[in-house]
């Protein structure tokens, strides 16, 4: 069993696996806010924990510029090669988290995006902190993938799950201790902060992934990163594999994915 980690070589590890393997969000998201919000190539948006700009790339089409900040250099270096690769120059990179939000003298913002990373924030205190620099009639959008319970998870998760806890124990790593999941809702989060008009849509879909894709996903992973594992990752990785095609021989791993956004407006 491996030693815990720091969160930050957790997250630099995962970095090349999080860009390519990662499913992305449904493009019907970003259809959703330009019309929604009226997005028409002159705002700015913040993307707050952008890791390798999974929201921010995609959104850059949209706006005039994109503030795309996280705390690891590891996720932006991966992020700015893949704006490079697709000639986006509207995104500007920082270097920061929402703790340093309040001294960062960002520009006002008609939207701030987040996903997953708002589970590892202080959720009601960068609310207030995105209060003073968001426009009117701006928002606050959280994506996910919905929250745990809400799909049927694919029975290859299971597989998964057994190897990954041979290997790293049952609990989930965060760093020096485990994570659990927020027992509050994100929507409740929102409903007392100055974002309180709060609504829900999500879009569904199946992605079928090879082996490889599976592998790669599992190591997009803090809690099964590279960092993670380390001198034990070939192994790990080898009886994955092993395990996984003999639950599927065929190596087709079906799994419904969901791209949740809340959209949270000021009264």
């Amino acid at each position: 069993m491996t030693a815990h980690r720091d969160p930050a070589e957790l997250f630099a590890s995962t970095a090349p696996y999080y860009a390519r393997y990662r499913p992305g969000y449904d493009p019907a998201l970003y259809a959703f806010l330009a019309e929604r919000f009226h997005l028409d190539g002159s705002q700015r948006v913040l993307d707050l924990g952008t890791g390798t700009g999974v929201l921010a790339l995609p959104l850059a089409a949209h706006v005039a510029e994109v503030i795309a900040v996280d705390p690891e250099p590891g996720m932006l270096a991966e992020a700015r090669r893949l704006a490079a690769e697709g000639g986006i120059t509207t995104v500007d990179w920082r270097q920061g988290d929402s703790t340093t939000l309040p001294r960062m003298n960002l520009p006002p913002v008609l939207l701030t995006v987040m996903g997953a990373a708002y589970h590892w924030m202080d959720r009601d205190q960068v609310l207030r902190d995105l209060d003073p620099i968001t426009e009117p009639g701006g928002a606050v959008v959280i994506v996910s993938g919905g929250a745990p319970g809400d799909l049927e998870p694919a029975p290859w998760l299971n597989v998964v799950a057994d190897v990954r806890t041979r290997y790293l124990g049952p609990e989930r790593r965060a760093g020096s201790g485990t994570y659990s999941h927020p027992t509050e809702r994100h929507r409740q989060v929102l409903e007392r902060s100055p974002f309180c008009r709060v609504e829900t849509t999500h879009w569904d879909r199946t992605l079928t992934r090879t082996v490889d894709e599976v592998i790669g996903y599992v190591l997009s992973l803090s809690y099964s990163s590279p960092a993670q594992l380390g001198e034990h990752q070939d192994a790990f990785t080898r009886d994955l594999r092993t395990a996984l095609l003999a639950s599927r021989p065929d190596g087709r791993f079906d799994e419904v994915i969901r791209t949740e956004a809340i959209t949270a407006t000021r009264p």
